[in-house]
């Protein structure tokens, strides 16, 4: 527990959820850029425990920065929703440059969801997958296809479907771009996610494992489509290697 508790992240504000300023220097400023955010509140109240343990946390709190302030914003879920996760991402979603806030938000009835939150609260989700105990598992936001949009990309139920989903920001929230068969990077239990984004000079690609953890894989966005190769058989190592680029 104590790793996922210590862990710095970001994370977002759902539909009843509650958006408290908890510290603020002279009050806040339109140029606040979120700096840095951290799960609490942890709870026992979801038993699925596909992390490790049966802890999961129903607060995100979010730390911004101006030009003379430090800032920090609490979100707390309702009694059904939890932050089903190893830790808040900072990534830019809407491409300008800043980082939001992006976590895995779990309806305890709708299973997992991919939220993002800024300093305001929530400002986009992907369907909850739809049944409890069904989570997904973050790879990365990146403009996979150089269109100047971002994509950020998911494996969904990597024990199970085993799917990879594109969903591309759209100026206010995130749709459905691509989503592919046959891909996974997550094991039951397992503390951390696998994989994750590189550019060897050739534009963004993503690295995954395939179904069966035989092979490593490298996945990209071209005309529309996800295309997928295997690029070296699966080992820790290996996997590092293929996200710097030395394989």
């Amino acid at each position: 527990m104590a790793p996922r508790l210590a862990s710095w992240m970001l994370q977002g504000l759902l539909r009843g959820a509650s958006l408290t300023l908890c510290v603020g220097l002279a009050g806040t400023s339109a140029a606040e850029t979120i700096v840095g955010a951290t799960f609490d509140g942890p709870t026992t109240r979801y038993g699925h425990g596909i992390l490790g343990d049966a802890v999961e946390f129903t607060e995100l709190v979010i730390e911004t920065e101006d030009w003379a302030h430090k800032t920090r914003y609490r979100v707390s879920l309702p009694e059904d929703h939890v932050f089903e996760d190893i830790a808040p991402r900072l990534w830019d979603i809407t491409g300008d440059g800043a980082p939001e806030v992006v976590v895995i938000e779990t309806d305890l009835a709708r299973g997992a969801s991919l939220a993002v939150y800024d300093e305001t609260g929530k400002i986009a989700e992907t369907p909850h997958i739809g049944r409890t105990n069904r989570w997904l598992a973050p790879i990365g936001a990146v403009d996979l296809d150089g269109d100047g949009r971002v994509e950020v990309a998911f494996i969904d139920r990597p024990h199970l479907t085993k799917t990879l989903r594109v969903f591309e920001w759209d100026g206010s929230d995130l749709v459905l771009d691509a989503e592919l068969s046959g891909l996974t990077n997550h094991r039951i239990g397992q503390d951390f996610i696998s994989g994750g984004v590189r550019d060897c000079g050739d534009g963004p690609e993503l690295v995954t494992a395939n179904s069966d953890w035989s092979d490593v894989m490298v996945t990209r966005l071209e005309g529309g489509a996800l295309e997928t190769r295997s690029v070296a058989a699966f080992s820790p190592e290996q996997l590092a290697a293929v996200l710097n680029c030395a394989l």
